[in-house]
């Protein structure tokens, strides 16, 4: 938590002269999705509120913004901890990837295509796989998503899904081989990124969503076998 809480602290500058409720909830909501904070975190008024400088009724209006986005959950006489997602939560996720994601590559029209932050985040995954870094690859692969999402150039899209993205980091945090899980995609990114920039958004629809099929048969096996049909927490 020290470790966190430190890099935590270099976000103070993001604040700048208007530090509100919802600029904490973005640093802490973004902060969940680069996986800092895993499941069952318990987050801690005076420390999160001291590295960011901010005031306690700030941060907890923050902590309550972020609750109602499903990201963290407040237990009586506990505190605020980030939650543990169930089965059913991941499947919600995947549906609405899929049917936000595969509507944006859908309505994308005639190309070309602004595709550099796509090749951005493939080329971010090809470093973190060159380190074995499979944490950093998850991130990259969930960077590749959220810039196929931008390609729609819509804020309120955009909005909805850096909320999807978070909670999904939440899904992978059970994973127990972050490898398995996230170097075949990797792939998988370059094959949608090429069909895009074939200006082919049929196959790269096709693609995409056999993609996320794959990818939530295997996130949900985890589940039933780590945390159960029932999950571990709402």
């Amino acid at each position: 938590m020290a470790e966190q809480l430190s890099e935590l602290a270099d976000d103070r500058a993001l604040l700048g002269r208007t530090s509100t409720a919802e600029r904490v909830s973005d640093i802490l909501r973004g902060r969940i999705a680069e996986g800092f904070f895993p499941p069952g975190t318990r987050l801690s008024e005076d420390a999160i509120g001291g590295a960011l400088g901010v005031s306690r009724n700030t941060l907890r209006e923050a902590f309550r913004l972020l609750t109602h986005e499903r990201l963290l959950v407040h237990e009586l006489n506990r505190g605020v901890f980030v939650r543990v997602l169930t089965v059913e939560d991941v499947e919600d996720i995947y549906r609405t990837r899929t049917l936000v994601e595969c509507a944006v590559v859908r309505g994308l029209g005639e190309p070309p295509y602004a595709l550099d932050g796509l090749a951005a985040a493939v080329a971010e995954g090809e470093l973190a796989t060159a380190r074995n870094d499979w944490k950093a690859l998850g991130t990259s692969n969930i960077h590749f998503h959220r810039e196929l999402v931008a390609l729609a150039g819509s804020e309120r899209t955009d909005e909805l899904m850096r909320s999807v993205f978070a909670e999904l980091r939440l899904a992978f945090h059970v994973v127990d081989d972050p490898r398995r899980l996230h170097e075949p995609y990797l792939a998988r990114n370059r094959q949608i990124l090429r069909a895009l920039q074939d200006g082919d958004h049929v196959r790269a629809e096709r693609l995409l969503e056999t993609y996320l099929t794959d990818s939530l048969d295997r996130v949900v096996e985890v589940y039933l076998r780590r945390v159960g049909e029932d999950g571990a927490g709402s």
